[in-house]
């Protein structure tokens, strides 16, 4: 199928994926940083979840929480990366209507987990330097296989509303999606019909999930900060900010290029296409690549036990 047909129907077969608009003769050279990066992240991310499954050192609630970040990470971009390359390799470009519907499902799902997962271990960060002596007793194995469980509830339930209202709009215009990979407001802005509902519930998911998760998240550092400051010394103060550094850097890592690439979506009318689809297309492998990185260099549990596999290899 030609990538400049349009056809008339209801209910497209495919939806073609053009990449990025008025950069295709870039697609090679594109694709290098691309790969690299998904390489990095898959690397990154098992490397981690390795080093806490066989240091039994490494087993408490925040590194428990870590690999459930590590998981959601390389889901999110095995979802799109594989798709996106076989676009800037192959001319790829067919996608069938389910697998375009599946792969949105599984993009925003394991976004809004992810936004969840930070919120559990802002509070488990709260926990350990408001409650110390009752870390333990507070957070339990059983109390992180419920939070985890209850995040994976939440995404999955109000994340099914997109696939759902894209399936039932009529597509009578086109089936030529100007991204590389199947995002709700691109698939459901080629519909032929009045898709206020979809617009608005996508404002609303962003918010609530999103937008409450930065709350709760803000609401939890406030605490925090608050018995920094009451500490004696500065040292004190100092040190225990530290063991909050790389959840902080991990926040900025998904959420700025998440409401930055959200609301330039659907209110950058005057921003360059290609910019766009390029931002959004590669801040989707920022988090993944970054978090390996933040959590291996300021986490110092993680960063022995990274010293101490090289050496023994080198041996």
């Amino acid at each position: 199928m030609s990538a400049s047909k349009t056809t008339n129907f209801t209910n497209p077969s495919t939806f073609i994926l053009l990449g990025i608009p008025g950069l295709e003769a870039a697609h090679i050279w594109i694709s290098i940083p691309l790969c690299a990066m998904y390489a990095i992240a898959f690397l990154g991310n098992f490397t981690i979840l390795f080093i806490i499954k066989t240091e039994p050192s490494l087993h408490e609630p925040m590194f428990f929480f870590l690999c459930m970040l590590a998981i959601t990470d390389l889901v999110t971009t095995t979802t799109t990366l594989p798709k996106m390359l076989s676009i800037f390799w192959f001319n790829s470009r067919e996608i069938s209507f389910s697998a375009c519907l599946t792969q949105m499902y599984f993009i925003h799902c394991f976004l809004a987990m992810e936004s969840g997962i930070l919120v559990a271990m802002a509070f488990d960060r709260y926990v350990a330097i408001c409650h110390p002596l009752r870390h333990s007793t507070i957070l339990t194995n059983s109390v992180v296989v419920k939070i985890g469980l209850a995040l994976v509830l939440r995404s999955g339930i109000l994340t099914l509303l997109y696939p759902l209202l894209a399936r039932q709009w009529p597509y009578c215009r086109t089936n030529i999606i100007p991204h590389s990979f199947c995002r709700h407001i691109g698939v459901v802005n080629l519909a032929c019909a009045d898709i206020s509902i979809s617009s608005y519930y996508g404002l609303f998911h962003l918010l609530s999930v999103f937008g409450m998760d930065v709350f709760f998240i803000a609401v939890s550092y406030t605490l925090i900060l608050r018995a920094i400051f009451r500490l004696p010394t500065k040292d004190a103060q100092l040190k225990t900010f530290r063991t909050c550094i790389s959840h902080l850097c991990a926040i900025l890592a998904l959420y700025i290029p998440d409401f930055f690439s959200s609301f330039t979506q659907r209110f950058g009318q005057n921003v360059p296409v290609h910019f766009l689809v390029l931002f959004a297309s590669v801040y989707l492998l920022v988090p993944p690549v970054l978090h390996p990185i933040i959590y291996g260099v300021w986490t110092k549990q993680i960063r022995d036990r990274l010293l101490r596999l090289f050496k023994h290899k080198e041996t």
